[in-house]
């Protein structure tokens, strides 16, 4: 496993992460996320994303009861904060931050986190509240650094003009071959201001695996297929999405590399890219991510892969 620097913070995170957005919080018997929580620390991997809205606490409890047999300085957990965890629990107002953090950390059963995320932007809230309590979180030891998820350039531009603030380390955007739209604007800030991306979705929720055709329902194990965790896949299950996913397999095979592999060692050739979260819901899946790190790949396959796509990126 490869390790990149993760902003400004000094702290090294895995190139692959393991995430718990759709799996544990209720998409995953309890004894496959454990597994699958086990192979990721076998694999190297010691970056660990979760939210306090994922099954409204599901994920975060559960990764604090299977995370406390492990020393807390052998892995780099972040959460998140802003969706809603009640009718009136939400947003990014200072109430609410220091009210999420606390709860957070006794269902992570830890003292802190290394990454306090704001999980969209607020526009309800003003931004100089939502940063001061940002910083105040920080000042108190709860959260060792600050990033965001999905906001708009302008706003993160609005946020590093004000004054005695904790500074983001992080941006946590969509972003896979298929999703590419962090490049226009986000990107280029981040890469300015020491500003990583921690990207979600790397593997466009399982269809850059290959395993769904046109012709051909979702496996019965598949994300697609499950009730619980399909909610989002609707515009990647078109035909014309999954035409061009097929027209990827050579160009995989002709470098030598699984389908995932590919799909993940495109998000990670931005070095701008500190790692790429991965959902898993079998441990093997963990270690076939996990062997993506250090893998680069050569401007003939760059150039395939975006011949195989064509018009289907979004951008």
């Amino acid at each position: 496993m490869n390790f990149r620097r993760l902003g400004s913070s000094g702290i090294d995170v895995s190139e692959i992460s393991l995430g718990s957005w759709l799996t544990y919080s209720g998409g995953v018997a309890r004894e496959q996320a454990q597994a699958c929580v086990e192979a990721a620390f076998e694999a190297d991997i010691n970056f660990i994303d979760t939210a306090n809205v994922y099954g409204a606490g599901a994920a975060e409890t559960l990764l604090g009861e299977v995370l406390s047999r492990y020393e807390r300085s052998s892995y780099v957990l972040a959460t998140k904060v802003y969706f809603p965890m009640s009718a009136t629990d939400r947003g990014l107002s200072a109430a609410q931050i220091h009210k999420q953090i606390d709860a957070s950390l006794e269902r992570l059963r830890t003292d802190y986190v290394d990454l306090y995320q704001c999980h969209r932007y607020d526009a309800d809230t003003p931004l100089e509240e939502t940063m001061g309590a940002l910083t105040e979180v920080v000042q108190a030891g709860k959260a060792r650094h600050i990033g965001f998820s999905e906001w708009p350039a302008e706003k993160i531009e609005a946020s590093l003009q004000l004054p005695d603030t904790a500074r983001w380390v992080s941006s946590q955007p969509q972003y896979s071959m298929l999703w590419r739209a962090p490049e226009a604007e986000v990107i280029p800030l981040c890469e300015r201001e020491q500003i990583s991306q921690i990207v979600w979705s790397p593997l466009a929720q399982g269809v850059l695996t290959g395993k769904y055709r046109a012709d051909q329902p979702p496996p019965p194990d598949s994300r697609a297929a499950s009730d619980s965790m399909s909610t989002f896949i609707g515009r990647l299950m078109e035909p014309p999405v999954l035409e061009a996913v097929e027209r990827l397999k050579p160009v995989a095979e002709q470098a030598g590399l699984s389908m995932p592999q590919l799909a993940l060692a495109w998000v990670l050739r931005l070095g701008n890219v500190a790692s790429a979260i991965v959902g898993a819901s079998r441990p093997e899946q963990v270690h076939a991510n996990a062997s993506a790190s250090g893998i680069v790949l050569s401007e003939d396959t760059l150039a395939a892969v975006d011949e195989a796509l064509g018009h289907v990126v979004v951008r």
